[in-house]
């Protein structure tokens, strides 16, 4: 099946290739009659390098030559870009596109397996729980591979693999919850500000940092934290066949890639080639691993550039400070 299609590939380019080139000879040596034409048909043979780029396309939909997916968790993750490029999030895994990548992967025949690459310290709870589903509902083997840091949130997306691989100096773990909030009752009185708000329900301006926590308010919050923290641990206790006593005794802990592997957080330490290795063990013939990007609209890639420099994000978060507050 390789050869056949590399065979097709091969055949496909060679005749894009050869219409360009007659075309080009065509319109070059044949049909100028002036100065004004020829120019003309030298800016239109410019455009010869777009149309190899539109020919290696057409070739690699028609004959793949992958039997990997690869998808890039990189950075916090949070549910999506935003939709304009001066409010966007900051640079990082965006559930929303991490999901769409994974689904056409899972949808595309030439795939076989997954490989899931992650490199990010957690992020907000439900849209790491999403890429973590979509990789379940993969169909087919899903290999987890962990570089530099794979906590929290990142995590709980590796333990919605088959195998979770990572090096000997991954960081690995921090299972846990994170909630806070910024207290400026003390600031806003030096400043002569007053806080006053109308609400409707005894806890709807709980967490609001222009006033002091009640104690009430307080364990109300750290109900919500629990229950977060409940969830993750049945989760991954769950895919990992461990019991939720030996996942809350790692009390939100991290660990290098070798502890990890001994307590039961990491299937086998490895490069990524000994990962590609397995895949073919897993597959039964070589693998070729295809890099899923995020598919981006002109205004998406446009606003790309802006986002790297001015985006900010909130919400329930894994592993970094986010802020309970009412309305």
């Amino acid at each position: 099946m390789t050869f056949l299609r590399s065979l097709a590939r091969v055949a496909v380019f060679l005749t894009i290739t050869v219409v360009t080139v007659a075309a080009g000879w065509a319109l070059l040596v044949e049909f100028p009659e002036s100065t004004r034409e020829l120019v003309g048909i030298l800016a239109l043979l410019a455009l010869v390098p777009v149309l190899f780029k539109i020919a290696g396309n057409i070739t690699g939909s028609i004959a793949p030559s992958y039997n990997v997916a690869e998808v890039s968790v990189a950075g916090p993750i949070s549910r999506s870009e935003g939709t304009s490029p001066l409010a966007s999030g900051p640079i990082g895994a965006t559930a929303d596109r991490l999901v769409e990548q994974i689904e056409r992967a899972d949808a595309d025949s030439s795939v076989e397996a997954l490989l899931v690459h992650l490199n990010t310290p957690g992020g907000e709870i439900v849209p790491s729980e999403d890429i973590k589903l979509a990789a379940e509902r993969f169909e087919g083997p899903t290999v987890a591979y962990a570089t530099d840091t794979c906590a929290s949130g990142g995590y709980e997306i590796a333990s919605g693999c088959d195998e979770i691989w990572a090096r000997n100096g991954s960081i690995v773990g921090s299972i846990g919850v994170i909630g806070s909030r910024v207290n400026a009752a003390d600031l806003a009185d030096r400043l002569g500000i007053e806080y006053e708000q109308l609400t409707a329900g005894e806890f709807k301006d709980a967490g609001v940092p222009l006033k002091e926590l009640e104690e009430g308010e307080r364990e109300y919050l750290q109900g919500i934290v629990d229950q977060y923290y409940d969830q993750f641990v049945e989760n991954v206790a769950a895919r990992r066949e461990l019991e939720p006593g030996e996942v809350r005794d790692t009390e939100a802990r991290v660990y290098l890639g070798e502890e990890a592997a001994e307590i039961g957080l990491v299937d086998e330490l490895g490069t990524r080639k000994d990962v590609k290795e397995r895949l073919e063990e897993q597959l039964g013939k070589p693998v070729t691993v295809e890099r899923f990007e995020p598919r981006y609209g002109i205004t998406g890639r446009l606003g790309r550039a802006p986002a790297r420099r001015a985006g900010s994000s909130s919400g329930e978060s894994r592993d970094a400070p986010v802020v309970a507050s009412g309305p």
